[in-house]
């Protein structure tokens, strides 16, 4: 039996509105895969040892506090230095598609969007295992 996609879901930085992280978590649970939520106010370092600690296959940040393009960066920096380089990158919020475009040549995977379907976001992480 194949073992499930682990993806961990954080909220790093000063934002306190989590409902979407957890609406997208759920909806990744019962797709099938498992998930770690790791709550409010993570920093960089924090996301990515518990990335470490998990062994996650994919680590997905909710931004919605406008510090996307220093946040995203460090962690992708940070999964890189720790070893986690094959552990992909994913996030969502608001964010402008000129920013999103500027991450993904950073190595973020792929950015949903306010209002993107549940069901589209657990295919796209399948897509990667495919």
């Amino acid at each position: 039996m194949k073992k499930p996609i682990k993806v961990l879901i954080a909220k790093p930085g000063l934002d306190g509105h989590d409902r979407g992280a957890k609406v997208v978590a759920n909806a990744l649970r019962d797709a099938g895969m498992e998930v770690i939520y790791t709550g409010l106010h993570q920093t960089p370092e924090m996301i990515v040892e518990a990335a470490l600690q998990e062994d996650v296959d994919v680590v997905s940040l909710s931004i919605l506090s406008g510090a996307h393009m220093t946040l995203f960066p460090r962690v992708k920096q940070l999964m890189d230095q720790s070893g986690l380089g094959d552990v992909y990158l994913i996030g969502g919020g608001i964010i402008p598609e000129k920013d999103a475009k500027q991450l993904k040549t950073m190595g973020v995977k792929e950015i949903f969007g306010p209002g993107t379907d549940t069901t589209a976001i657990a295919e796209f992480i399948r897509g990667l295992f495919a």
